[in-house]
């Protein structure tokens, strides 16, 4: 078993390594809008698992993840052999691919926060001239006529 410290070093390594393959070296236009955003390995270094996203040829276009994630299984033979010629290591770890959710999650988070201050703004806005339902300061004063003094007891 590996420390974590090595773990983590070799997981962010073969992140490296794979993105700048698929990025430079690996000649599929299926790879071409796909990032790698983070790498983990197993204790014992038998298993990558790299994370990855995918974006649309322009703002408006949807992604085309399952031909993305065909693509990175068809390169995963190669990019292993890439792997390991540069790490080193013993025993190459399998890759794994896993479609990173972190920014779908962030999207609805923005948007759930877009909705707050919406509803934010319209309380604002109906309570900028309200007045109050009763009195001004609906607080009881010990000087006012008809209430008992304070005693000192």
């Amino acid at each position: 078993m590996a420390g974590k410290g090595r773990a983590g070093r070799l997981g962010k390594r073969i992140g490296e390594i794979v993105a700048t393959a698929i990025e430079h070296e690996i000649k599929d236009p299926r790879l071409e809008f796909i990032t790698i955003t983070d790498s983990r390995i197993t204790a014992d270094l038998r298993v990558a698992t790299l994370y990855y996203t995918v974006r649309g040829r322009t703002l408006d276009e949807e992604p085309d993840i399952a031909d993305a994630g065909e693509a990175l299984a068809n390169a995963r033979g190669r990019l292993r052999t890439m792997v390991g010629k540069q790490t080193g290591v013993k025993f190459t770890p399998e890759l794994t691919f896993r479609l990173d959710s972190v920014p779908d999650a962030a999207r609805q988070m923005e948007e759930l926060l877009a909705k707050a201050r919406a509803q934010d703004e319209e309380v604002r806005r109906v309570a900028e001239g309200a007045r109050p339902a009763g009195d001004e300061d609906p607080y009881r004063k010990d000087d006012e006529v008809g209430l008992p003094e304070d005693d000192d007891r």
